[in-house]
């Protein structure tokens, strides 16, 4: 029915966009870089090198959809699916840890500060984000705990993954927008600050996903 149709589009917006944001928002190798070069070169250099990132990130999750859509069939059965969602949480839950317990300072090699063009700095993001194949693990626990792939539905899809990159380019704009505003008293600590509150709130997001996941298994069995 319309109605039903409309409200599975809202969902799926609603889970692209916060996987866009959860892929994107860790103090990677790129998040420093884009810290950098908005401190050195100017917020719409940082933007860039985000929208790079945002392009190689959209490579992997397309990857992931793929390889993932294979085996949907499995997780037609209800306690496949709770399994996998259990799973999905879990890897969330150690991702927030190690965030926050890394130093994402450490050994980075620092942005210049001549500005280059903005096709330059984008395709260097692009470049080292498609370097680090472990973002897959990330969208693999996510696309899990979301249920996100929608096999047969090829629209909804569609959308989905338009949705993830809007949530990125939201997670950038406003990092950029925030660095800038406060790049006066912006220092390497305020990136492990980032760090770590990024940290703390996937640990929160993990762990409630996963205690409701739990709570509407025994929903359902009650």
């Amino acid at each position: 029915m319309p109605f039903e149709f409309h409200i599975d589009i809202v969902d799926t917006i609603f889970k692209g966009l916060i996987i866009g944001v959860l892929a994107s928002a860790p103090m990677g190798p790129v998040g420093i870089l884009c810290v950098q070069r908005t401190l050195n070169k100017g917020r719409w250099y940082g933007f860039v090198t985000g929208l790079g990132a945002t392009a190689s990130d959209l490579f992997y999750a397309m990857i992931t959809g793929l390889g993932m859509s294979f085996v949907m069939d499995l997780i037609n059965n209800a306690q496949n699916r709770f399994f996998l969602q259990i799973m999905g949480s879990i890897m969330l839950l150690v991702f927030g840890i190690i965030s926050f317990r890394s130093n994402p300072m450490k050994n980075m090699h620092r942005s210049g500060t001549t500005k280059g063009t903005y096709f330059h700095n984008g395709l260097t993001a692009f470049l080292v984000t498609l370097s680090n194949p472990l973002i897959i693990l990330l969208f693999m626990a996510c696309f899990a705990q979301l249920t996100f792939i929608i096999p047969g539905h090829p629209f909804e899809m569609f959308i989905g993954y338009l949705s993830i990159i809007l949530g990125a380019i939201f997670w950038w704009w406003g990092l950029t927008w925030l660095v800038d505003k406060i790049k006066n008293i912006f220092d390497d600590y305020g990136i492990v600050i980032i760090n770590k509150i990024i940290g703390t709130i996937v640990i929160l997001f993990s762990l409630i996903v996963l205690l409701g996941t739990i709570f509407n298994l025994f929903t359902i069995h009650y």
